[in-house]
C-alpha cells in the first residue's frame, strides 16, 4: 500500500532524514519507534506533504505522492492525526468528526463514516456537543484520530498517539486503533515509548538520528544489541 524508498530530507541546510525506507501493507499496523528528534515526525510529514523530499521516493497504491500538496493526498485516502491533535477548539466534537467527511467522496455515506468513527470512540459520544478546548489531552487525542478515521482512509499516519495519555486510557485508544486495522484500514504509528507499541503490531521500525537502524518483527528487536541500547527495555 505504502512504500517510502531511500527517503531523504533536509531542513534549514541540515540532514534529517537520509535513505529512511519502510512500508506498509493491507490491514497492517506498523510501528516507527525512535526518541525524540529522531526524525519519526518528520517522515509523517513528510509522506503526508507538508514537506519536500531532496531525494528518494513515497508511493501509495503505486501513485507517488512527492510534489502533491496535502488535501491532495488526503483525498487520495491517507489520514494523518498529528502529535499535537490540531483539532478545532471553535468547533464542537461531532463537527470536528463530521468535517473530514468534506475532504473525501467515498462509498460509505458522511453517515456511516462518522458513525463508524463514535463505534469505535464510544468515549467521545457523550461529549458530542462539547467545544473543543473543554477537552481533556487524552480526549483531544481519541478525537484527531476520530477525524482522520472519519476521512475514510485507506492508510491512517499516527503521530505519538499514546503521548501524555493516562495509563487508564491507554489500554481504551490500543484496542481501537487494533479495531480499525481489522476493518481494513493500514496504520502506520510513530511512537517514542517502546512499552506503547501495541500487541497486534505487525512490524517495527527503528529510527535514529533520521536512519532506519532496525526493520523487522518487535520480537526480533529484543535481540538487538543496537535498538535496545538506544530504546531501551523490552518489545512484547
Amino acid at each position: 500500500m505504502l512504500a517510502v524508498q531511500a527517503l531523504t530530507v533536509d531542513i534549514r541546510a541540515s540532514r534529517i532524514l537520509d535513505d529512511v525506507r519502510l512500508e506498509v501493507g493491507e490491514r497492517e499496523l506498523v510501528c516507527l519507534v525512535g526518541r525524540n528528534g529522531a526524525g519519526k515526525t518528520t517522515t509523517l510529514r513528510t509522506i503526508m506533504g507538508y514537506l519536500r523530499p531532496v531525494a528518494g521516493s513515497i508511493t501509495f497504491r503505486g501513485r507517488s505522492l512527492v510534489g502533491l500538496r496535502t488535501h491532495e493526498i488526503a483525498a487520495l485516502g491517507v489520514g494523518f492525526s498529528p502529535e499535537e491533535s490540531e483539532i478545532f477548539g471553535d468547533l464542537t466534537v461531532a463537527e470536528n468528526i463530521e468535517i473530514a467527511t468534506w475532504t473525501r467522496t467515498t462509498a460509505r455515506s458522511a453517515a456511516e463514516r462518522v458513525e463508524r468513527a463514535w463505534a469505535l470512540f464510544p468515549e467521545l459520544r457523550a461529549y458530542a456537543a462539547r467545544g473543543g478546548t473543554q477537552l481533556s489531552g487524552g480526549e483531544r487525542k481519541m478525537l484527531s484520530v476520530a477525524r482522520a478515521l472519519a476521512l475514510d482512509p485507506e492508510l491512517l499516519l499516527l503521530d505519538e498517539p499514546f503521548e501524555g495519555l493516562s495509563p487508564a486510557i491507554l489500554p481504551a485508544l490500543s484496542q481501537s486503533i487494533a479495531a480499525i486495522t481489522r476493518l481494513g484500514h493500514g496504520v502506520l504509528l510513530a511512537e517514542s515509548n517502546i512499552h506503547h507499541v501495541p500487541e497486534h503490531t505487525s512490524r517495527l521500525y527503528v529510527i535514529e538520528r533520521g536512519e532506519i537502524i532496525f526493520a523487522g518483527k518487535p520480537q526480533d528487536a529484543q535481540r538487538d544489541a543496537t535498538v535496545l541500547r538506544i530504546i531501551g527495555g523490552t518489545v512484547s
